[in-house]
């Protein structure tokens, strides 16, 4: 007889790739995780991943049962929740990818607070700057910064999210202040690594999102504290969104490059996969973190261009 357990570590496995992880992300020892795998594939009668000594990787017997397995342990999940929220709690699972920086910086002292008012509910938050697929990696919802890109995501605005051209003072003092987008060129700049050259674009009144020339690069990198580390080093410019450098600007470290126009306007969101049940304890997430982050947000209030 199939037992849920083994079903979830299955499809635990498969969504991070390994029996270790899978372990540490369920709570589970190695030892449970592999004898769950090996009952499920008794149960079935059919080998659902490919082993190596590096890897697993899903046979397509595997890949098939993956669809239905995913979709049986969501609707335990959320079968238990519902009847926790029938008796006015929220609990069970949730699961959510954050950047690294806003995370540690922003989300967790929002968090925490939330989390402590109900306990019943299990998070796993997973911090990380790339762009994770929250279907295919089962996040019940991402919280990002910039745009949209996954046309499968619903998303909802959790707080304005405004960039800024930034430079230190020194930096400033040794290489001038640029007065237009055309000064740019003679500069230095900070890219992040996630998003490309290509992401510094600006905006006019009027007008819309418009690409100029780019400063070759001191650095590249894909985490925003790092690029704001170099920044205040001198290394050169960068386009750091103010959550980060919201503080630096007003203690005058840093210093907004005016050229004329603004960067392009972007918004902090939480996502969840289109078509999926939005649980009530999301929703009671949402809101308790647009009331936490304020409109407009507090990181941006009193700062000194």
């Amino acid at each position: 007889m199939l037992k849920l357990e083994d079903i979830a570590s299955f499809v635990a496995v498969a969504e991070v790739g390994s029996i270790s992880a899978a372990a540490r992300r369920g709570g589970w020892s190695k030892s449970v995780v592999s004898s769950r795998l090996a009952a499920l594939e008794e149960d079935l009668g059919a080998r659902l991943f490919h082993r190596t000594t590096r890897r697993l990787s899903l046979t397509e017997d595997g890949a098939a049962f993956l669809v239905r397995a995913r979709r049986l342990v969501q609707d335990v999940d959320e079968a238990v929740a519902d009847m926790a929220e029938r008796r006015g709690e929220l609990a069970g699972p949730m699961r959510l990818s954050a950047p690294v920086t806003f995370g540690r910086a922003h989300l967790g002292p929002a968090l925490y607070p939330f989390l402590a008012r109900h306990p019943a509910i299990a998070l796993t938050l997973e911090l990380d700057d790339r762009r994770v697929d929250a279907m295919a990696e089962g996040f019940d919802a991402v919280i990002r910064h910039g745009r949209i890109e996954d046309s499968r995501l619903v998303a909802w605005t959790l707080a304005r999210g405004q960039r800024r051209l930034v430079a230190s003072p020194d930096y400033l003092a040794r290489h001038g202040q640029p007065q237009s987008p055309a000064d740019l060129a003679g500069h230095r700049a900070i890219y992040y690594l996630n998003r490309g050259i290509a992401d510094w674009r600006f905006e006019g009144e009027g007008t819309e999102p418009t690409d100029f020339v780019r400063p070759p690069a001191a650095l590249r990198v894909n985490n925003g504290d790092m690029m704001r580390d170099a920044v205040l080093a001198g290394l050169g410019m960068a386009m750091l969104p103010s959550f980060i450098v919201g503080q630096d600007i007003r203690a005058g470290t840093l210093k907004v490059v005016d050229i004329g126009l603004q960067a392009a306007p972007e918004y902090l969101y939480v996502a969840h996969p289109e078509g999926r049940k939005v649980s009530a304890k999301l929703r009671a997430l949402v809101d308790w973190l647009r009331t936490a982050f304020g409109d407009p947000p507090y990181w941006e209030v009193g700062e000194e261009k």
